[in-house]
Parts: C-alpha cells; sequence; structure tokens
C-alpha cells in the first residue's frame, strides 16, 4: 500500500492570520450557547463572509479571490485549530465547486456573485446512491432521500423525496 502521508505547512500564512483574528472574537462560551440552543452560527459565518474567505475558491470574475483548494484547507484547518468549528462553512466554500465546473455560464454568472457576496448561501449538496447515507452532519440534524432518473431531457426525479427528522430544524433569513 503506497504512502498517503501528506506533510502540513505553514502556506498562507496571510489567510491563517487573518482567519484566526476572526476566530478569537468567537470563544468558547459562542459555540457552547449555540450548541445547547442547537443553533446556527449565523455571526461567525457572516465574519467569515464579510472577510471574503468563504468565496476564497470563487474565481476573481465572480467576486471571489480565485484562490487553490490548498487556501481553502488553510482557511478550514486554522478554523478548527483555534478551537471554533468550521462544518457550516465548508459546504459553502466547496460545494459551488460542481457549479463552477459543470454549471452553464448563465447559471455562473447568475449564482457564482450571489454566493462569494454571502447573499445566496449554499450548503446543501446529495448523495446519488438511492440506498446509501453520506451520514453528513448538519445544523439542522435533518436528512433527505432523494431518487432521480436521467431522462433525454435531463434529470426528473423518479420517486417522492423522503423527510426524516431527528432534532428541530431552524428557518434561517438567508436564501
Amino acid at each position: 500500500m503506497p504512502d498517503l502521508s501528506i506533510p502540513l505547512t505553514d502556506q498562507w500564512p496571510d489567510i491563517r492570520a487573518g482567519v484566526g483574528r476572526i476566530c478569537e472574537r468567537f470563544d468558547n462560551d459562542y459555540w457552547n450557547r449555540l450548541d445547547r440552543a442547537s443553533e446556527y452560527p449565523q455571526e461567525f459565518v457572516d465574519a467569515l463572509t464579510e472577510a471574503g474567505y468563504l468565496a476564497a475558491l470563487i474565481p476573481e470574475q465572480y467576486g471571489g479571490a480565485g484562490l487553490p483548494v490548498a487556501a481553502g484547507g488553510a482557511i478550514l484547518e486554522t478554523i478548527h485549530a483555534t478551537g471554533c468549528n468550521a462544518a457550516a462553512c465548508h459546504a459553502q466554500m466547496y460545494t459551488m465547486g460542481t457549479l463552477l465546473k459543470h454549471g452553464s455560464p448563465e447559471q455562473k454568472q447568475r449564482y457564482l456573485p450571489a454566493i462569494a457576496s454571502g447573499e445566496l448561501r449554499l450548503q446543501a449538496f446529495g448523495v446519488t446512491e438511492p440506498t446509501r447515507s453520506s451520514a453528513a452532519p448538519t445544523a439542522s440534524r435533518s436528512s433527505w432521500s432523494i431518487c432521480a432518473r436521467r431522462w433525454e431531457t435531463g434529470w426528473r426525479s423518479a420517486s417522492s423525496t423522503r423527510r426524516s427528522t431527528t432534532a428541530p430544524t431552524r428557518s434561517s433569513s438567508r436564501t
């Protein structure tokens, strides 16, 4: 079996320092309060969005920084290293890659600037195996199961959507 070790480096010192300064504002009391109330870390996500860190991987032409994935890794690593929780940030940074890779020029122009500015939250993804689950944790602790079939004109739902909730959900004022 090949050695798959990846050395950690101190790349992106300016990004790490900036993210660290933001994280200093969100102490353990903040995270414990949210955890007890099962609340989304809106203030934390807003602070990272306003500073541009959650748009780091979005190309500059769409309002992001156009940085490589290693920079995104440094952002998330720094968030966790400071004791904060990057779970609410991960999808905002990475799921837009599907749109970037597979979206039409019109879709990219419509959605990527809104994602970069924080106007639009893109924090959901689908698992394509109809009998499998990603077991990915979410803020609302909800899961969705969707079965779709490819048709000549595109994808269509082949069965109804099922939602199972194990904890109360909270609607957000953000899209």
